[in-house]
């Protein structure tokens, strides 16, 4: 993409100026992500994020049959299970999240029905997360960058690689992972999120052990506070996030606290045990603040058998009716409830 300002961007062989434009946040030139992400928030009265992370033994039944049964042909059927369930929740909730892995499994033609279904998500409006965790330092890491939030190098112009808005990011290696990935996400009106308090349960072998009398869950929360400080919007949120998991609801609150501003990316949801009253730390007085993603439990939601006696092979309803239960769930129990009434007289 193009540097803000009128400023050069230089990159390997080629030099250009303009504006940067991020056509999911609405199209418009210089839209900060933080403010795109929450009016879409705002604008579908929810904050969930629906995780695509398709597996071809958890398809709906007879779906993989209609496809040849080599590679290209599942990740065909991947790419039109994940098509159908952008159909099926688009105007439902804001943003979607893909699980590169599943697709990568299935080589290049997986990442082309990645590609394909990430864009067709770009073209319902949606707000599109690529789970891919990547980082590495220096130039790679600037590599990395380019190709999920910004644009490659084609002789004198840049051209986009993959229709997203933001990426996952591990900070393992400090600043000199991270730093590219910050610069590239403000110059193109994309987003970052940092793993920080992830939900798996390993996750304590790292992320709690005590460094200078702290966790170390959270001196990685004060580099993130730093990273994501000179990159607020509007909103007061900054384009720099955190994963915080919704399976530590105590530490979830404890981040919230340090990292004021930083939107938060909240896995664990339904499936990993996470509860809407786990999450509700993670929001704002508005409501706002906070992603919930949740992926099994809406993508396969068909699959629990209260779902089959009541939907029976129409799959999509029961994505539906999943995301339905969901928001519900969120506005009984978290500050979310308050996106049903609208923002208040502040904003």
């Amino acid at each position: 993409m193009l540097a803000r300002g009128g400023s050069a961007l230089e990159w390997p062989h080629c030099k250009i100026r303009g504006a940067t434009v991020n056509p999911s946040l609405g199209g418009i030139a210089d839209v900060h992500f933080a403010d795109g992400l929450f009016e879409a928030v705002r604008r579908v009265g929810n904050p969930i994020c629906v995780g695509i992370d398709p597996r071809p033994e958890d398809l709906p039944p007879g779906f993989l049959d209609r496809y040849p049964s080599d590679r290209p042909g599942v990740a065909r059927a991947l790419g039109d299970f994940g098509g159908a369930v952008i159909d099926a929740v688009g105007s439902l909730a804001p943003v979607v999240k893909f699980q590169a892995a599943f697709y990568e499994v299935y080589g290049p033609e997986g990442f082309l029905a990645l590609h394909q279904t990430a864009q067709k998500a770009r073209d319902r409006g949606l707000i599109v997360i690529m789970d891919g965790k990547r980082n590495d330092i220096g130039s790679t890491a600037e590599a990395y960058a380019r190709a999920y939030l910004g644009r490659a190098a084609v002789g004198d112009r840049f051209e986009p690689s993959w229709s997203v808005d933001a990426l996952t990011v591990n900070p393992y290696l400090g600043t000199d992972g991270i730093a590219p990935f910050v610069r590239v996400a403000a110059e193109e009106g994309k987003g970052l999120f940092i793993l920080d308090r992830t939900s798996n349960a390993s996750a304590r072998e790292f992320q709690d052990l005590v460094v200078d009398g702290r966790p170390l869950y959270r001196h990685v929360a004060d580099r993130i506070a730093a990273w994501a400080s000179p990159h607020r919007g509007t909103s007061g949120y900054s384009l720099v996030g955190a994963v915080v998991g919704a399976t530590y609801p105590a530490e979830l609150l404890e981040l919230r606290l340090a990292l004021p501003g930083v939107p938060f990316l909240v896995p664990g949801y339904g499936a990993q045990g996470g509860t809407a009253a786990d999450v509700a730390p993670a929001f704002d007085p508005e409501g706002l603040g906070a992603l919930v993603n949740n992926s099994r439990g809406i993508t396969f939601a068909y699959g629990k058998p209260d779902a089959r006696d009541r939907f029976g092979d129409d799959w999509q309803a029961a994505v539906v009716a999943a995301v339905e239960a969901m928001a519900d769930d969120l506005a009984r129990h978290t500050t979310a409830g308050r996106l049903r009434i609208g923002p208040s007289s502040g904003g």
